[in-house]
């Protein structure tokens, strides 16, 4: 029993896919923000166009 739980406590691989999920998570939320601030931007760039056009 002492073997089995020196073991899992030296087991490393479950901390290693809880780093990456949380880099992918501070990924997705960096590309959601520059995603919307883009979208908001060229949408205006339209609306210009457009109304440039009438």
């Amino acid at each position: 029993m002492r073997r089995l739980i020196s073991r899992f406590w030296a087991d490393s691989r479950g901390a290693t896919a809880i780093e990456y999920a949380l880099i992918a998570a501070g990924i997705s939320i960096v590309i959601a923000g520059v995603v919307t601030t883009l979208g908001t931007s060229v949408s205006g760039q339209y609306t210009s166009v457009s109304d440039a056009l009438k």
